[in-house]
């Protein structure tokens, strides 16, 4: 390759594609475009005024930022100025956890946008190594005053930059020499995990590791330089950082952020309209976010009418018979419905596809599993889900299916320049077919933990990875990805079985169920924790003309939820789904969703199953209890009573 490091890869883009558009952004009523070039010379005024304020070789800058330009150019910028960039989660509201984070990081800046400089200013103090902070944004009142009390130099972005400008030739020589110096082998990024268990680790990214994983991702993935994606997930994530960047610097494509709302809702809003503005050739997203698509879609399409409705649904069945799996789509007698399916595409899903911007040919998959249902859905529709897997540690892609090899329901096929095993618990490999822990080894694959050499020996043995991720490949070659071993549900007799099939089962199958958790830690049966859907089973009772805060109301919407789950047991609508044994035979009923804010999900939107075991200790220990094994039992009446209070 030409490059070897991340800054040697954006120069050269520039140098290749200096007038194609590289960011789109809407800060007010319309999106403005910065080519290549022109960011290039944004990312060295900001490289320079980093060195200015004092920013050395292998030293640590905090990134803090909803995705806009000056995200990109930061990173890039602390990289072409020899610094390693943390990204941080703009979700992190503890104070305790960011500033766990930006002290085990050691790091001498921070960069924040206005919506976050509130949690930083009230920490500085309390980090010995800071120096500087730069901000994004004016600063609000109490910032202002904050910043008269800091020992640390706070700057404004414009004032660096224009300090940078004062001594260009200065720092200028100054920038060369430290790119110059960049190899393979330094540190780009320390990544956060979510800290599912104790304490956070820090991933260490190498530049070698984004460029290697880069490299894979486009040897599977056409994208060429005309493409624009969106990005809508956060861009803390690696999964963001090496798809959703690097991988369009790497081909002169273009990368348009979402605009940012004044809350979440707002900027969850702004969604659809920016979809439709930038027209998108693929987005990166999420199971959440899936979910979220198909209900505004079904929701536009039944507003049409009932004939629209049946249509849609009739078309659904069509394509989905005649799809398949996506590779074996088509044959036999099912050719004979392809001027069918011609048919509802066009009448239909091609009107869905413009609310897309008319240009999306795909999505990519990452983060958990993703429904077959799902799936099946937006291939019908004509915008394939391409699922993939990876980890942080991998900087992330691991496997992915493309437009050219697809199997629904797996996790496509390995990327090249990847070595991969399945594994058993004594390390022997496992054959085709056969489960096992999912371990690789390649250039992709992380430098380590920051600061925690008991843990990078404990994942990393010989040179391979070992992801903590159970799954089989087939005898296609296409990986299946099954859970996480730590989740598993262990019977009385020691077998095992990951729960997140059967939780994202449920929950894709029954609008009263809205978040589940199995559980079995060697005990004679299962048992689940149960978020019920509050809007679906207010409306369920009130059309009975029934009170959530009476027996009556209790007892039936009690008795609707053993429905919905008898749905899943032998003789149900979906019986023989799963193994009975590890379908929940009691239930605990929870009126509180799990949450970032409770912390029982992570930033990753994935529920953090430590957390629940200890946060609902009580009600699961009771589940094995005869009171609690009856569904009818006091502690999930008084979360259906629940339902009565004031909205």
């Amino acid at each position: 390759m030409e490059y070897k490091t991340l800054p040697q890869l954006f120069e050269k883009s520039v140098n290749s594609f200096p007038d194609n558009v590289f960011l789109k952004e809407k800060r007010h009523t319309f999106y403005t475009k910065t080519t290549y070039a022109d960011a290039y010379k944004e990312v060295g005024r900001t490289a320079r005024g980093l060195i200015s304020a004092g920013l050395e070789k292998g030293d640590r800058v905090a990134l803090i930022s909803e995705g806009r330009n000056d995200w990109v150019i930061s990173e890039l910028a602390i990289l072409f100025a020899g610094g390693i960039c943390v990204p941080l989660s703009v979700k992190i509201e503890e104070p305790g956890d960011l500033l766990f984070r930006l002290k085990h990081a050691g790091c001498k800046g921070i960069i924040v946008s206005g919506g976050h400089q509130h949690k930083v200013f009230p920490l500085a103090d309390k980090l010995d190594m800071l120096a500087f902070i730069v901000v994004l944004d004016p600063l609000d009142e109490a910032a202002e005053l904050a910043r008269d009390d800091q020992a640390v130099s706070v700057l404004y972005m414009d004032q660096l930059r224009q300090s940078a400008d004062e001594m260009e030739e200065t720092y200028s020589g100054m920038l060369e020499k430290v790119k110059d110096s960049l190899t393979p082998d330094d540190y780009a990024n320390i990544c956060y995990t979510s800290g599912t268990t104790a304490d956070p680790k820090g991933i260490i990214l190498t530049h070698k590791n984004y460029i290697h994983n880069v490299e894979q991702a486009s040897a599977i993935f056409d994208v060429p330089a005309e493409y624009t994606s969106l990005h809508i997930l956060p861009w803390d994530h690696s999964f963001a950082h090496t798809v959703g960047i690097y991988t369009l610097i790497r081909n002169g494509a273009s990368l348009a952020s979402l605009k940012t709302g004044r809350t979440i809702n707002e900027t969850i809003k702004n969604i659809p309209v920016c979809i439709r503005e930038v027209r998108p050739y693929f987005l990166l997203s999420v199971p959440a976010l899936a979910k979220n698509f198909r209900n505004n879609i079904e929701k536009g399409v039944k507003e049409k009418g009932g004939l629209a409705w049946w249509l849609f649904r009739t078309g659904l069945r069509v394509a989905y018979v005649y799809n398949r799996e996506g590779f074996n789509k088509g044959g036999g007698f099912r050719n004979m419905l392809k001027p069918l399916v011609r048919f509802f595409d066009f009448i239909l899903f091609k009107k869905i596809r413009d609310g897309f911007g008319g240009r999306l040919r795909f999505f990519v998959g990452g983060g958990a599993l993703l429904d077959m249902e799902l799936q099946r859905f937006f291939y019908a529709i004509g915008i394939p889900m391409y699922q993939g897997y990876g980890l942080t540690e991998a900087s992330p892609v691991i496997s992915s299916n493309t437009p050219n090899w697809h199997k629904l329901g797996s996790s496509g096929k390995v990327v090249p320049w990847l070595d991969l095993k399945i594994c058993g618990e004594d390390g022997t490999e496992k054959p085709i077919g056969e489960q096992g822990e999912i371990i690789v080894r390649g250039e992709n694959v992380m430098a380590g933990y920051w600061n925690n050499e008991r843990a990078t020996t404990e994942t990393i043995q010989n040179g391979w990875l070992h992801t903590g991720d159970l799954g089989y490949l087939d005898n296609d070659g296409y990986l299946y990805v099954l859970g996480r071993s730590k989740s598993l549900l262990i019977g009385s007799d020691g077998e095992k079985y990951s729960p997140e099939g059967i939780e994202e089962a449920m929950m894709e199958k029954s609008p009263f169920l809205d978040q589940v958790m199995l559980y079995n830690n060697q005990d004679p049966y299962t048992v689940a924790l149960v978020v019920i859907n509050k809007a679906i089973m207010r409306e369920y009772l009130s059309d009975k003309g029934l009170d959530p805060a009476t027996e009556e109301g209790q007892s039936t919407a009690l008795r609707k939820l053993g429905e919905e789950i008898d749905r899943f047991m032998p003789g149900g609508e979906y019986g023989g789904m799963f193994p009975p044994r590890w379908l929940p035979a009691a239930v605990a009923v929870l009126y509180e969703a799990f949450s970032e804010s409770n912390g029982l999900i992570n930033s990753t939107m994935k529920i953090v199953r430590p957390a629940i075991h200890r946060h609902y200790a009580d009600r699961l220990e009771n589940l094995y209890l005869p009171e609690g094994k009856t569904l009818h039992n006091p502690a999930n009446k008084a979360a259906i009573a629940a339902l009565a209070k004031p909205q």
